[in-house]
């Protein structure tokens, strides 16, 4: 078996792994020649087999396993123009604008992540959602991986870090990743590049409901107050364009919120707000709901 990583990252890890250890060192704890590790392996000419990956993750103490974008048998590079004939491979679903396609949208500005990096005949285009697998996990596995597989006709990974309770869906697709990208969601940091709810979803108040939606399962939150008989809802994000975004939609639908407090909070405090958000908005995630209904707010 040969791992494939994201371009570059075999490298970086070699190269950290030098820091602490001499070529020689390091060959020998791996079993393999210094000019092959040197050489072949370090400027990414080989992919690393499977003894080696393990190897290598155990001798730098960490979980590498989100950086897979491949996993080959031996003889890939033998049958690869076989495999990867335009015949063989699974063609994904480019599904027309939905309520199903903005609340994965809302769920992407929330908790998603697009990475795209073009590379010589090896690139990275990948899409990821990261959730707390003590609460997210039946709202992430039971809904989501589902809504994004009948969009796209697409298998969605889905693995826990071995080091922290986060828990992620991971999708592998140069097409996926340009679609979204056609749709106004950029690759790479969402605070610096200031995404922000796009047109298509703002002119159809039943897409800005579901987006609004996949916004509020993965950014908001709901709570009773301390000594107090009342709730609130929030949703907190460190976007100042998506707060707005957001402010203006749920007020344009006719939901009363209060201005946007830290920075970063947008609040719904008053019974009769909270009740038009879920009649207007709701949720889809089982967290947020079973609130609801323990609390008796169900409108």
């Amino acid at each position: 078996m040969r791992i494939r990583l994201i371009q570059g990252k075999q490298k970086e890890i070699i190269e950290r792994l030098n820091e602490d250890y001499s070529w020689l060192e390091l060959s020998k704890l791996l079993h393999i020649s210094e000019n092959y590790l040197r050489d072949e392996l370090r400027n990414e000419q080989r992919l690393l087999s499977d003894e080696i990956y393990t190897k290598i993750k155990k001798i730098a103490h960490k979980d590498l396993d989100n950086f897979i974008t491949e996993r080959l048998e031996d003889n890939w590079g033998r049958v690869k123009g076989g495999k990867n004939s335009p015949g063989s491979l699974k063609k994904i679903n480019l599904p027309e604008e939905s309520e199903g396609l903005a609340e994965f949208y809302g769920i992407m500005l929330g908790d998603g992540n697009l990475t795209i990096r073009k590379a010589y005949k090896i690139g990275t285009y990948q899409i990821r959602i990261v959730g707390d697998s003590r609460y997210d996990k039946d709202y992430l596995a039971g809904y989501v991986k589902p809504l994004i597989e009948r969009l796209f006709n697409l298998k969605v990974k889905i693995s826990l870090s071995r080091y922290s309770n986060a828990l992620f869906l991971t999708i592998t697709s140069k097409e996926l990743a340009e679609f979204l990208k056609t749709k106004g969601f950029k690759s790479g940091d969402k605070i610096r590049n200031q995404l922000e709810i796009p047109s298509w979803i703002k002119v159809n108040n039943d897409f800005l409901r579901k987006c609004l939606r996949g916004l509020y399962d993965t950014d908001g939150s709901i709570y009773k107050l301390t000594n107090q008989n009342s709730h609130q809802i929030s949703f907190t994000n460190y976007n100042k364009a998506l707060l707005n975004d957001v402010r203006g939609s749920l007020l344009s639908l006719g939901v009363g919120v209060l201005q946007i407090t830290k920075g970063k909070e947008i609040l719904i405090t008053k019974k009769s707000e909270l009740r038009k958000f879920l009649n207007e908005v709701g949720f889809s995630n089982f967290k947020h709901l079973n609130k609801v209904k323990r609390w008796n707010l169900v409108p």
